[in-house]
């Protein structure tokens, strides 16, 4: 089995993955350094790190350490009976001493931009420096064919492939359309749907934020849940052209991201009842 040539392509199709590693033996012990074990979200595994009860040990210690997106490097007594302060002790009778060492490879997050127009490629010029996956939708042929540096480039009605299901809970969505009307069928479809994004970003002036949360009130009533929505979106920087837009809207991508809060948002510039995000 050719591990790396798997997570290369696991790479491509934009699925997280844990990389084990046996990097250390002392002693007897079915694990030879060097082994190679991936475990995808969905818990199935390729390859093996030596079976029995590490690898069953390893397998669900990745899908916790995928779901907080981190490296580990962790010591096993292969020994039922016997106990060391610097090691785990596992359901074995091998008597040896194992190191393994889980690596993280995926994307920081996963990002959706709806519309591709030229604050949309603006930003991801400025956010595919980093490790972030990128998925850009828009209906508009000539446009989206146009469009560089995404990971995916989707050519559909913006609606159409949020049926799809595609977003998933503690996603990043950007939403820039070419029209406020396209903008609020994005939004209100995730809502119906019940999507709960780490971070919802729309383009807009306050005007039209003052509009939009008129009609999400109407529609869904007042207690819904907004407090993942930032727009008007970016940090409260300055600039108006797309290029300074893109820094604002990365900015803030990375401080929600890192769970900084020692920044001024946009949304934070409303006041009275349009601070919407902090009802909840």
């Amino acid at each position: 089995m050719d591990i790396f040539k798997l997570v290369n392509e696991f790479k491509q199709k934009n699925m997280p993955l844990m990389l084990v590693t046996a990097v250390k033996k002392e002693g007897a012990g079915p694990v030879e350094v060097g082994k190679k074990m991936i475990v995808l979200e969905n818990g199935k595994s390729y390859g093996t790190v030596g079976g029995g009860a590490i690898e069953l040990y390893a397998q669900n210690k990745s899908k916790g350490l995928l779901a907080k997106k981190e490296n580990l490097l962790e010591n096993y007594v292969l020994d039922e009976g016997s106990v060391k302060p610097e090691a785990l002790t596992l359901p074995m009778a091998c008597g040896g001493m194992v190191t393994l060492f889980y690596e993280y490879i995926g994307p920081k997050e996963t990002i959706y931009i709806f519309g591709a127009g030229h604050v949309g490629q603006a930003l991801v010029n400025v956010i595919k420096t980093m490790n972030y996956h990128v998925t850009v939708i828009d209906e508009r042929t000539e446009v989206i064919e146009k469009f560089q540096n995404a990971d995916v480039k989707v050519n559909q009605p913006f609606v159409e492939f949020i049926e799809k299901k595609i977003i998933k809970d503690g996603d990043f969505i950007i939403v820039c359309t070419p029209s406020h009307k396209y903008d609020y069928h994005v939004i209100n479809k995730l809502l119906e749907l019940g999507v709960k994004p780490k971070y919802l970003g729309m383009l807009c002036s306050y005007d039209k934020i003052k509009n939009y949360l008129e009609s999400t009130y109407e529609k869904f009533g007042r207690d819904i849940d907004l407090s993942f929505f930032y727009s008007p979106i970016g940090l409260d920087i300055g600039g108006v052209t797309p290029e300074e837009i893109a820094v604002s809207i990365s900015s803030e991508i990375l401080a929600v991201s890192y769970g900084k809060t020692n920044h001024r948002h946009m949304r934070e510039i409303l006041n009275g009842e349009d601070c919407y995000w902090k009802n909840k």
